[in-house]
């Protein structure tokens, strides 16, 4: 196998001695390209985004709003109380726990919670969570939906 040294080649595109007739210079007007061939990088796109007919992208603000996980909704029913069902595989003393108490706190990987009458502290990991149920109705507020925009609206499931 013969090693050749790499060489970089600069080409002209579309340049009136081209060959090619009636296509004459085609990078005038291109953003990012001079006349006389690539001098530049060409427009970053983000996925999605409109161009005008000319190739001018036209940027878009992307809405901002809180996806709906487990954790976002047991966030909007802080101090409510809940059942919460839990699995732990491999385990031989007990596979599945039922653990009731009042939401304190929930992040993406946890959630505390508190019995009322003991006082005792749960930290409950979402990994083992199969699913929770209350006696009340919960406050749930779906992101993106229409009517839901910037005002802070909250629905109460029953």
């Amino acid at each position: 196998m013969i090693v050749q040294p790499y060489r970089p080649v600069t080409y002209t595109i579309g340049s009136a001695s081209s060959g090619m007739p009636g296509m004459g210079n085609t990078t005038q007007g291109m953003p990012g390209m001079g006349g006389g061939g690539m001098t530049g990088q060409p427009p970053q796109v983000t996925s999605g985004s409109p161009m005008t007919p000319t190739g001018t992208v036209v940027s878009t603000p992307q809405p901002v709003f809180e996806q709906s996980y487990i954790e976002n909704i047991l966030r909007l029913n802080l101090g409510k109380t809940g059942t919460f069902y839990m699995t732990y595989e491999n385990n031989s003393e007990w596979n599945a726990k039922i653990f009731k108490g009042v939401i304190e706190a929930a992040g993406r990987d946890h959630i505390i919670i508190s019995d009322r009458a003991t006082g005792q502290r749960f930290l409950l990991l979402m990994i083992n969570l199969d699913y929770v149920t209350f006696d009340e109705p919960l406050t749930y507020q779906y992101p993106g939906a229409p009517g839901n925009g910037s005002r802070n609206t909250t629905r109460n499931c029953w």
